[in-house]
């Protein structure tokens, strides 16, 4: 039998020296032999195998429990629901002209009358309220007060009278002579002539208006009365300026003619 000569150099260290080989991977020379890799990297691979996850059949896969879809981040915020106003839809062709031409006649018809209305009310208050403080009654002349008196009738634009009274030409008032008035005095201050205040009934041609005492005359004889033209224009014409009139206290006067 041939003696077995290695192919390269053998090394002279003592088997008992050199480290028990892994059993489960070949030794440097059966690599040799079997034509294998010699590069460390190698041998750590085949000493140290990785281990290989078990191969399973699609029976043995176990299935997967279904996830539920993710629910909505606004499920719960549900946005209140507005209905839209009503569109007024207007009949289509002629027929839906000819409505709304009359529709818009209509509506123009109401508001003038409702306007002419409105205008007309005011003026038949106005002139009820004119009437009703122009008007001339037909009363007689008072005796026991004193007078009657008769003199001249004029009228003139009143303002701030001598007793400290600002009346306007509407209103029914009147100035007395300045004898009179002078007669009745009581001390220098005019506005607290006796006088002032006092009521007058003047009559003409059967037609009275009562009368206010608030201002002085000073170019009127005695029995003369100057009057607002609102009075005058009810026992006169405001054209003839100047007539007769006849005249009596309502009141107690402090003095007499």
């Amino acid at each position: 039998m041939d003696s077995y000569a290695p192919s390269h150099p053998v090394s002279p260290v003592s088997p008992i020296s050199q480290p028990p080989s892994s059993p489960s991977s070949p030794s440097s020379l059966k690599r040799y032999e079997l034509g294998l890799d010699l590069s460390d990297k190698a041998i750590e691979a085949a000493a140290h195998p990785k281990p290989t996850a078990p191969h399973l059949s699609l029976i043995e896969v176990p299935r997967r429990k279904p996830v539920p879809p993710p629910k909505a981040v606004f499920a719960d915020q549900t946005e209140p629901h507005v209905e839209a106003p009503p569109v007024r839809q207007s009949g289509g062709g002629l027929k839906g002209k000819i409505r709304d031409l009359w529709l818009f006649r209509r509506r123009m018809v109401l508001i003038v009358t409702a306007v002419v209305a409105v205008l007309l009310l005011g003026l038949i208050i106005g002139l009820a309220v004119g009437l009703a403080r122009h008007k001339s009654a037909n009363l007689p002349l008072p005796t026991n007060n004193g007078g009657p008196y008769r003199g001249d009738l004029t009228y003139y634009d009143p303002a701030l009278g001598a007793c400290g009274i600002t009346s306007s030409p509407s209103q029914a008032v009147c100035a007395v002579s300045k004898d009179l008035y002078d007669a009745a005095s009581v001390g220098p201050n005019p506005n607290a002539n006796p006088l002032c205040g006092l009521k007058i009934r003047l009559r003409r041609n059967n037609k009275s208006v009562d009368v206010t005492v608030v201002d002085r005359c000073v170019g009127c004889k005695p029995t003369d009365i100057d009057v607002s033209i609102a009075v005058f224009e009810q026992l006169a014409l405001v054209d003839q300026g100047r007539v007769d009139v006849e005249w009596a206290w309502l009141d107690k006067a402090p003095v007499a003619l």
